[in-house]
């Protein structure tokens, strides 16, 4: 069905759609209702032009919107789990996704009006630490304290190409020494964390992402003893050639304990949902991790109910991957992809479509672009990774938004007119192309709505687009100073402004002044 045939408001209703239609209009004001029509399966809604005013009056002054939508789920509260790069790795650009989509699904919980807690729970512990003390004490020809995270890489991949049977059970006796708390293998455990930490902090100050706690693996291994207890008790483990798993009803199984004793991963992810249940009793628990975990995630969720954690809803936001238009990116420093690589060239490019600007606004619109092309797409598919389309400034990209943002406050600066209340419909006539905006605009708090519904900020991003796309072709067609239209324009104008200053904000994007 063409996008035009449906309504200010469209209801897909499978069967009985004129007994459907009929409860709904016992259900609405019919003062605000101009039209309903029913074209196949949809309901389709069109209100009249006072109330579309109206509720673009609502926007058109922010705080009060703002306000608005914090009263929708109040009281309630939210955990997600996000970014989680692993120690002694550069940031990849894997981690990005996590990152992006993490942080969106975050800011628009929160508009919403849920508390929400964000924990960035870090990859520090586990048998990959054995692997990097062995590769340390072996290799490295500098002192710890002089080491970058790119020579702490460079040394786990070196244990990994000279691997043996020998070599793993020295890594593996070194992880058993870190639990065990033993002095030097944590000495050097917590110069990795503390190297890795510096590279993670730069990239989160420059992307603009602040999460709340940041919580490793390992902050749980004083915990995991308990929930491990715990799993015995309530019979939900069983043993399996001297390890300990759990057993799910597919045949599947996670482990639980290996044979030498030491804890898994499994563990820390039971242990901390014991944390977050007891230290903030959350009613959501979003995990933004990779598509690949989708069966582990399942495996830890059925766990937590069988625990008895069943007050909280668990959901699992698995991305794709991130895919080259050419199926390669050119690296300096070998076949990893580091983030901060991306972020020079992106950087670069900003500057050549934008080359009046300041740093800071060069930057801005930089990163933009960045995120924008993450989050406008499904988390659940792959992302194509397209320098032209990620920086065109007239497709659908972040710079185009930036861009329509900076264009209609170029207008707001001529005028001394801000927000407009109390607008007389009646003294509006409006043409084609300032209806269908106002239609549009009136979307805009179900639309974050339906984002947070779906775990999808591509939702939001979609109809950014789509709106401005229609105020740019409303700028285009119609003089908006001078006119005598112009306060109505203003209004026009300031609203779309508003929309893009707020839906932007929530997808972790700054707006620029100018371009």
């Amino acid at each position: 069905m063409n996008r035009t045939s449906f309504g200010d408001l469209s209801i897909f209703v499978k069967d009985n759609i004129e007994k459907t239609k009929e409860e709904f209009l016992k259900n609405i004001s019919k003062e605000i209702i101009d039209k309903v029509e029913i074209i196949g399966k949809y309901i389709n809604v069109y209100f009249k032009k006072d109330y579309l005013i109206k509720e673009a009056e609502k926007i058109n002054y922010e705080i009060e919107f703002r306000n608005e939508l914090a009263k929708l789920n109040d009281g309630k509260t939210m955990v997600i789990d996000y970014s989680a790069p692993n120690i002694a790795k550069p940031f990849g650009i894997g981690h990005l996704r996590s990152t992006n989509i993490g942080q969106a699904i975050y800011n628009i919980y929160k508009i919403l009006g849920w508390n929400c807690i964000g924990d960035n729970h870090l990859g520090d512990y586990g048998t990959q630490f054995g692997k990097l003390i062995v590769a340390i004490k072996k290799w490295s020809k500098k002192d710890l304290d002089k080491m970058t995270i790119e020579d702490l890489e460079a040394l786990y991949v070196k244990f990994h190409e000279n691997e043996t049977d020998e070599l793993l059970n020295e890594a593996r006796g070194w992880f058993l020494k870190l639990e065990e708390k033993n002095e030097e293998a944590v000495e050097i455990w917590q110069k990795c964390v503390d190297i890795s930490m510096v590279e993670f902090n730069q990239v989160y100050d420059l992307l603009d992402v602040h999460i709340d706690y940041t919580l490793g693996e390992s902050f749980y291994q004083d915990k995991m003893e308990e929930v491990i207890k715990t799993m015995i008790d309530k019979g939900i483990t069983k043993e399996s050639q001297g390890a300990t798993i759990v057993e799910f009803a597919d045949k599947t199984v996670e482990l639980v304990k290996k044979s030498n004793l030491s804890t898994t991963y499994f563990d820390r992810d039971i242990a901390t949902i014991k944390y977050r249940m007891d230290t903030w009793n959350p009613d959501l628990m979003i995990y933004e991790v990779g598509a690949d975990q989708n069966l582990y995630f399942k495996h830890v969720f059925e766990t937590a109910k069988m625990m008895g954690w069943d007050k909280c809803q668990y959901y699992h936001v698995g991305h794709g991957l991130i895919r080259w238009k050419d199926g390669k990116f050119s690296t300096r420093k070998g076949d990893t992809i580091h983030l901060s690589e991306i972020i020079d060239k992106t950087i670069e490019m900003a500057r050549n479509i934008a080359p009046e600007n300041d740093e800071e606004t060069i930057k801005n619109i930089a990163i933009g672009a960045l995120k924008f092309n993450d989050l406008s797409q499904d988390p659940k598919k792959d992302v194509i990774f397209d320098w032209e389309r990620i920086m065109n400034l007239s497709g659908d990209s972040g710079p185009y938004l930036q861009y329509t943002y900076a264009r209609a406050n170029s207008v707001l600066k001529k005028t001394e007119i801000k927000e407009q209340k109390n607008i007389n419909p009646d003294s509006v006539v409006l043409n084609e192309e300032e209806l269908e905006l106002l239609r549009d605009f009136i979307k805009f708090k179900n639309k974050i709505i339906e984002a947070a519904d779906r775990f999808n900020p591509g939702v939001l991003a979609e109809y950014l687009l789509i709106v401005a796309r229609k105020y740019n072709s409303f700028y285009d067609k119609h003089r908006i100073i001078g006119e005598k239209e112009e306060d109505f324009r203003i209004f026009l104008t300031k609203t779309m402004s508003s929309i893009l200053h707020l839906g932007l904000e929530l997808l972790g994007i700054k707006t620029v002044d100018k371009m």
